[in-house]
C-alpha cells in the first residue's frame, strides 16, 4: 500500500501493485533526463499540461527507482488504467514530492 505521507503513489504494472516515490536522487535524474532547467520548470510543464508520453514514462521510471524497484521497460508493460492512469500517477508523484497530502 502506498503511503501518501511519504510521497508514495500506487500503480499496478503487469498485474503487480507497486509504490512509486520521487526521492531527491530520482528528481535529479528526472530533471536531467527531461532537460528541465530546474524543478520548478518540471512542475510547470506538468501543471501547464505540456507533457508528453515520454515525460510520463520518465516520471514513472524515476518513481519506480525512488520506490526501491528496478527500472522497467514501461513502453512494453501493461499499466492498469492505461495511459490516463499513467499520466495521473505521474502528476500525483510530482505533486506529492512537493506537498503534504490532504487529510480526508
Amino acid at each position: 500500500m502506498a503511503n501518501p505521507w511519504t510521497g508514495e503513489v500506487a500503480l499496478t504494472i503487469d498485474g503487480e501493485r507497486r509504490a512509486l516515490k520521487l526521492t531527491l536522487g530520482a528528481l535529479a535524474e528526472l530533471e536531467d533526463r527531461l532537460g528541465a532547467d530546474s524543478l520548478l520548470a518540471l512542475v510547470e510543464r506538468f501543471e501547464g499540461g505540456r507533457f508528453s508520453a515520454r515525460d510520463v514514462i520518465a516520471v514513472l521510471v524515476a518513481g519506480l527507482r525512488g520506490g526501491g524497484h528496478g527500472a522497467m521497460d514501461l513502453a512494453a508493460a501493461e499499466i492498469a488504467g492505461g495511459p490516463m492512469e499513467a499520466a495521473r500517477v505521474a502528476g500525483q508523484l510530482i505533486v506529492r514530492a512537493f506537498s503534504l497530502p490532504e487529510v480526508e
